[in-house]
């Protein structure tokens, strides 16, 4: 058994070499093909359109007022307002085709018949695709067509971010208030951003008949279509899926499925000694508690400006809380109130193991508490003040809104969490320290443990790796450093760990058996996850290859989800295995709603996304959101009110659970979170899906389809799910705070 641990050892050191090695191979590619910043965009004629520092400024403008929180950027960001690039790219079309029409034809281009359509798209193709920067001088020529349409998208734009009554209902149909951008200045260098980030999606690479973001997006009348790339490996990765499930189902099978469960006749941790910073935990709860119900109430209202754009049942409120505030707080608080849960739950762990507190821990347990509570108030104060463009471009970026979904706070604050980090990391380390050396049973799961609290340090600073003006495809390759790899990777392998130690430490496994079972299970997630990060970068601007390797590897993600079922089992089991287990009933039964939302929202909805012909055409879709929400809450936040649970039943050993709130809470949470799926976010994702596969992604994001009345009802249909989800947040929150005001701790001795 000893040997068969040193071998998954040394081949989970391998998969983490290897993976990474591709990861960063490839990611120096990307910084050497990324879609070039000119010095200057020229006409023709030689008149200057854009210059190299407009679009470096529009780039940090547009993360100012919020940027993947108003509308997206190539497929990235919110689903309210359009894809400010696909939207601009058919626009652009339109104006230069209409040019063409007047000037052969004398008339606009939906009047002619489809021969003379058709050869006008044939030149609009061969001008628009071709790569005109030129290597020696650093700049862009375009032609006077093209700078035509620009001036006039310029001026379209600039109507609709500053306060033209005509854009009145447009703007409320994208849920952008008026005057989001008050100096026109500033909207002619937003302008600038988003031409040439339009740009990228349609002009060919040097050498090559593919776009920058690989044709995406679809744009019939640009000639940007899906490649032959694009449906050979979604072959591939439906293929190798289905080839490695059946592996995974041989290998279970054949090694026997699951372990018997141990029954221990009584409860092992009523033996554990609690040490007075295993008691300040629950005042991380109390900040999960409150963090859990304001983000349902903003994710509310960030719901509703889905059909009221200008405000909440009449009141102006995107005057003062504007769409992209509310849909930042919202994103962002379910990272932070999940992840405090999760690093609470390691500072109880780390000194019940040893059973003593080291020199200051109490106090540090303290002060990362404290510097919790002003990262994430000074960060949405921060991003609120951003957002109203109170702060110059450069504050924004140090103590605003770096305008980037799930890391849009602040550079300031982003280097306050990340040593905030080091300090949790710390205090995890030197509890285990004495552990470790009197080598006990536990040591590789203790070892296990410190390695992804380790990963979950040091892997948030990709989130340090960009600069405020970043080339936004270098800037993407590593914000998904930090949403897939540190949020999906590093904290699934620390739940993974936490959940197999406590049940070790209920006597319900063997400390062998279980640190197997985390090893396979650590090293079968990151051969898929570590390289199947490139299939968030497909279209971002990276080289044919992140293609290849982000299909093939996002599939394996998938694959051991397929077994979930058996450790929902297992689970199950566990809860209905010995008479005293009762107490832990409602933490396993989240354990086991981990698992179904991990086989539904990671798996099903997961791979809906994932091959590239279907994220071709639907990635920045509700599909998207429909992942998002059940995967992130469904997984990642049932776990760790599951987590918050295991702590508090271990703190509070005495004392007698409302079950009737629990079953509440449990209920509502996980019906409320599948009606909200089922009812609104699937139908609506389809409904897009099918018209950006007949008519383009600038239409599936369009005000005309997003305004139906149909939609209309399908977006006010997610209320009966929002209503009982929560409920279930309320009496969540009533439930912890019932608890631990109204019960002293048992005090060992």
């Amino acid at each position: 058994m000893k040997n068969k641990e040193q071998k998954l050892w040394v081949l989970f050191a391998l998969v983490m070499v290897l993976s990474f090695g591709v990861l960063g191979y490839y990611g120096f590619e990307i910084y050497q093909q990324s879609p070039p910043i000119p010095k200057a965009i020229k006409t023709t004629d030689n008149t200057v359109v854009f210059t190299e520092q407009e679009i470096k400024d529009g780039q940090n403008i547009w993360q100012s007022i919020g940027g993947q929180e108003v509308g997206s950027i190539w497929g990235h960001g919110a689903y309210v307002a359009p894809d400010w690039t696909a939207d601009w790219l058919h626009k652009e079309a339109l104006h230069i085709l209409n040019s063409y029409a007047q000037e052969r034809y004398q008339s606009d281009y939906e009047s002619l018949s489809e021969e003379q359509q058709a050869g006008l798209k044939i030149k609009l193709q061969k001008s628009i695709r071709k790569n005109t920067f030129n290597e020696d001088t650093q700049e862009i020529t375009i032609s006077k067509e093209r700078a035509l349409a620009v001036n006039s998208l310029s001026q379209f734009y600039g109507a609709l971010f500053t306060d033209n009554p005509d854009f009145d209902e447009l703007r409320e149909n994208y849920a952008i208030p008026k005057n989001s951008i008050k100096d026109p200045e500033k909207i002619k260098k937003l302008n600038a951003f988003f031409f040439w980030a339009t740009w990228a999606t349609v002009t060919e690479r040097p050498n090559s008949d593919i776009s920058y973001t690989h044709n995406w997006p679809a744009e019939e009348l640009v000639g940007n279509k899906a490649t032959t790339d694009l449906m050979a490996w979604s072959g591939v990765s439906i293929i190798l899926l289905i080839l490695c499930i059946g592996l995974m189902v041989f290998y279970h099978v054949r090694s026997g499925g699951e372990d018997e469960l141990l029954t221990p006749a009584s409860d092992p941790l009523l033996k554990q000694g609690i040490t007075p910073s295993m008691r300040l935990t629950k005042k991380y709860f109390w900040v999960v508690s409150l963090l859990m119900v304001l983000q349902m109430l903003l994710g509310i209202v960030t719901a509703h400006y889905g059909v009221e754009g200008n405000g909440l049942y009449g009141i102006p409120l995107d005057q003062i809380l504007p769409y992209s505030v509310t849909r930042t707080w919202h994103t962002q608080l379910a990272i932070l109130w999940i992840a405090t849960a999760w690093l609470a739950t390691g500072l109880y762990i780390a000194p019940a193991v040893s059973g003593k507190d080291p020199k200051f821990q109490k106090f540090g347990v303290n002060f990362l508490f404290i510097a919790l509570l002003i990262i994430v108030v000074g960060s949405m104060i921060g991003q609120w003040m951003g957002v109203m463009q109170k702060l110059n471009l450069v504050d924004n970026f140090w103590f605003g809104h770096q305008g980037y979904e799930y890391v849009d706070l602040g550079r300031f604050w982003q280097i306050f969490l990340f040593v905030g980090l080091f300090v949790w990391l710390a205090l995890m380390v030197r509890p285990l320290i004495p552990v470790i050396r009197q080598k006990t049973a536990e040591k590789n799961l203790i070892l296990l443990f410190l390695v992804s609290c380790t990963a979950i340090a040091l892997f948030y600073g990709a989130g340090l790796m960009w600069g405020r003006q970043t080339n936004l495809a270098i800037s993407e390759y590593w914000r998904w450093w930090v949403v897939h790899l540190w949020v999906e990777g590093f904290f699934e392998v620390f739940a993974t760990v936490v959940i197999a130690f406590l049940f070790v430490r209920l006597g319900l496994l063997k400390t062998r058996t279980a640190t197997l079972n985390v090893l396979l299970a650590t090293i079968i997630f990151m051969s898929g996850g570590i390289i199947g990060t490139f299939h968030h970068l497909y279209f971002t601007g990276t080289p044919k290859a992140v293609m290849a390797l982000g299909a093939t590897f996002s599939a394996l993600e998938v694959v051991p989800l397929t077994l979930i079922g058996y450790e929902a089992y297992h689970n199950y089991k566990v809860s209905k295995s010995t008479k005293w287990i009762v107490d832990y009933k409602w933490p396993i039964y989240y354990m086991i709603a981990v698992a179904f939302w991990n086989f539904l929202g990671a798996g099903v909805f997961g791979f809906i996304i994932n091959p590239p012909i279907a994220l071709y055409y639907i990635q920045g879709l509700n599909t998207t959101a429909l992942h998002a929400h059940t995967a992130l809450f469904g997984v990642y936040g049932m776990l760790g009110i599951g987590l918050m649970l295991f702590v508090l039943r271990s703190l509070y050993r005495d004392v007698k659970w409302n079950e009737k709130l629990l079953r509440i809470t449990f209920w509502s949470l996980n019906i409320g979170l599948l009606a909200m799926a089922l009812l609104s976010l699937l139908p609506m994702g389809i409904w897009q899906a099918l018209e950006s596969i007949q008519h383009g992604m600038w239409y599936a994001r369009s005000a005309e389809l997003m305004q139906d009345p149909a939609m209309i009802k399908l977006k006010w249909l997610r209320t009966i799910g929002d209503v009982i989800f929560a409920v279930g947040i309320v009496t969540s929150c009533y439930f912890v705070f019932d608890l631990t005001l109204k019960n002293k701790i048992y005090k060992s001795k």
